[in-house]
Parts: structure tokens; sequence; C-alpha cells
């Protein structure tokens, strides 16, 4: 059956307004039914969490909630599911209770390819403990991350591996389960960065290999909140920085705070919304966002394809990056106008793309391309359509005629 355009637009109010929106990447707009949920949360009585009356009792209910839900997106156990703020957060906080325990001598593994959230907390760690830090480099024409090499970079000594499921640059997917099985042979624990691929395909948390993976709810269709995920048994082994009256549980205790409990409501409205992209699908939650997210990814995959094409003829259009499997994300300059000016030109045009380096920092950086402005990145979500992927093409095909008129 094909994937129903009409109807899944038809779900997100913000797209009335006419905009184009090809930047999932940076946060997709918000589904209508996970408005109503943070709607109707704010507008129910809900208290500290307690089980002595009925508000308290609903706040544990939404917490709970969304650890499954979030656990249904991605292979995992409720138990094991940690809320946060946001992934960078997150990371800090793990990355900080595993640095506690590293010493002079041992190392951690980064890549260059990763958004600096999967990179930065794990440089501070090590170098808060005297370890050492070692890069996993990109093939600088094609964009891969070769698995190969991590059986050069990883030894007795490494303690983790921290490596991107998608790269929110160019979409790359690196083959995440074959460096996580080099990672575990020697020892080393793995945490993967899934906030760009999660909303792009199935997960599954044990076919990836991760100790760790990371998720923001923002990027599909939900509230600005995020979670990672681990086995239990991985949690209770870690102590955190924690106040001495919050609880001591897992995984409460990785959690700082009270949370927003109308947003958690939004987190499990979310993965409800993403369960049902394919009406079709059938049996419980888990098994329907497996069909529904691998329906929809075929067509973003066919939308990506329109998009290289019709790159691949326009003058002055440079594509960064070629790789075999990609998330459908594309960074791309023009000879003429900067990235900057780029963007600007297709905001005025309605269409809302980024420019510059998306955080994708070493990236960019590696590239020789971070001071002159990055690139512009066109990202593909399952509500954009062809009608959509055909304007960005007329308004550049426009833009890498003027000749540089409009740069500056």
């Amino acid at each position: 059956m094909p994937f129903d355009i009409a109807r899944t637009r038809a779900a997100y109010p913000a797209l009335a307004e006419g905009h184009v929106h090809l930047d999932g990447a940076g946060g997709t707009q918000t589904a209508g039914p996970v408005i109503e949920a943070v709607a109707e949360a704010m507008r129910t009585a809900i208290g500290n969490r307690s089980a002595a009356n009925l508000p308290g009792r609903r706040s544990l209910d939404l917490v709970d909630a969304a650890r499954t839900a979030v656990a249904d997106l991605v292979g995992a156990v409720p138990e094991g599911v940690v809320l946060g703020p946001s992934a960078t957060a997150l990371t800090y906080t793990l990355a900080r209770t595993l640095g506690a325990s590293w010493r002079p001598g041992d190392e951690v593994v980064v890549s260059r390819l990763d958004h600096d959230a999967n990179v930065r907390p794990w440089i501070q760690a090590a170098e808060a403990a005297g370890a050492t830090v070692r890069w996993a480099e990109f093939d600088g024409r094609t964009g891969e991350l070769p698995a190969g090499q991590y059986a050069d970079l990883v030894g007795e000594r490494t303690r983790l591996v921290a490596v991107t499921a998608g790269s929110n640059a160019i979409g790359t997917v690196p083959d995440v389960a074959a460096i996580a099985k080099t990672a575990h042979a020697a020892g080393a624990l793995v945490c993967v960065d899934g906030v760009h691929a999660v909303p792009h395909g199935p997960t599954d948390l044990a076919t990836l290999g991760a100790d760790f993976l990371v998720t923001s709810a923002y990027k599909w269709s939900g509230p600005h909140l995020a979670a990672m995920v681990a086995d239990p048994a991985r949690w209770e082994r870690l102590r955190p920085a924690k106040l001495r009256p919050s609880s001591d549980a897992v995984p409460d205790r990785f959690e700082y705070g009270t949370p927003s409990f109308p947003l958690l409501a939004g987190v499990a409205a979310a993965v409800d919304h993403l369960a049902g992209l394919d009406p079709a699908a059938t049996g419980r939650r888990r098994a329907r966002l497996r069909t529904s997210l691998a329906a929809a990814q075929a067509y973003e995959e066919a939308l990506l394809a329109r998009l290289l094409d019709g790159l691949a003829g326009l003058p002055g259009v440079t594509v960064l990056g070629s790789p075999a499997r990609r998330c459908p994300t594309v960074s791309f300059r023009l000879a003429n106008l900067s990235p900057a000016a780029t963007q600007e030109a297709l905001g005025a045009a309605g269409l809302c793309l980024s420019s510059g380096d998306y955080y994708a920092y070493e990236y960019f950086r590696t590239l020789g391309l971070r001071d002159s402005g990055g690139a512009v990145r066109a990202s593909i979500y399952h509500y954009n359509t062809a009608a959509e992927v055909d304007r960005l093409l007329a308004e550049l095909d426009v833009l890498a005629g003027t000749g540089g008129r409009m740069a500056g």
C-alpha cells in the first residue's frame, strides 16, 4: 500500500501555515495528538509523584507511560529508560558518571563524523581523568565511517566507544553493529547517538549492539525532551552525582529535578502517533512501530533519491559526501552564494532549511569548511512531499544562476 502522505500531513497542524519544512534534522513539527496530549495533561490536576492521591498517581502514570513508549520505540525495557531535557544533557550525565572511574592510561574513542554532543562530553571527561582520546576518521570523499579502523583504535585500555547511528550533517549510517562488536571484544562500552537515526526507521538496541542509546523526542514529532536507554543492570552499576534525598532507584537516580509531566504525556503520544503512520500495521505497539517506521523510511528514501538526482543536475551545486547508506539528509553548497545567504534566500521563498555546521563541528572542521560557513542542510521527514523537493530544486536552480548578486 502506498504511503498515505495526505493522511500523514493532516496530523501536523503547523503545516497549514504553508512553509516547506526541510530540516527535520534540526527538529520536526509537532504532531496534533502530541499537542492534544500535552494540553490535556496541563488541564488535568497533576501533583508531585505520589501514590497517596490521584494527582500524584497521575504523575507516576505519565512517567511510566513515557518510559514504556520510548522502550517500545527502540527495543528496550521501561526500567532502562532515563528521561531528561536533551540528548546533550543526558550524555554529559553519563560521561561524568563513567569518567569518574577512568584513570590515566585509559582510552576513549570518538568519531569526527558525530554531532558534538557525542564528542565533547567524552573528551572533557577524558581530560578530567587523564585518559587518552583516540579519533575515528571519516572518508573525506564519501563521508563513510569505515568500521575496520576500529580494530586499530580499540584496545585493552579502551573504556568507551562513542559513535553515531546516523550523521546529522550528511546522513551517513555507519555499521554500528560491527563497531560495537569490536568494542565489546575489548571489554569497552558503546554509546550510540541515535538522535538522527531513530526518526527514520525501525531501531533495535540489541541489533545495534549499543550499551547506551540516546534519542530526542522533538526529532520524531514530539516535545523537547530526550531519553537515554540501557539495560537496567548497566544503570545499576553506575553512581551519578545526585541530591541526597532524591531517589536512588534506577532509572530515577539519573534524572535531576521534577520532570515536565505534561511534556512526558507528549512523549507517549508521539510514539503512539509513529506507530499509526501505517494504518494497516497490526499487533502490539512495538510491532506497529516497526511496520509504520519501515513504511515511512521507504517513503523518505524515495524523496531522498529524487533530491539527490535533482541536485546532481544543478550547476554550481556541490553535495557533501556520498555514503552508501544514509538517513534522508543532504548537505550542499552553492558556488556563488555563502551557506548563510543561501539559507536566507530559501527562507524568503518559504523554504526552511539550516546552514552552518549544525554542531557537526569535527566534520566541517576536518573538511576545512567550518570557517567559510559550513553548508546548507536539507533533511527530509515523512510529512514532506515530492512537490516540496521539486520546489527546493527549482529555487536552487534560480539561485545558482544569480552570479553572486545575492551574496553577502
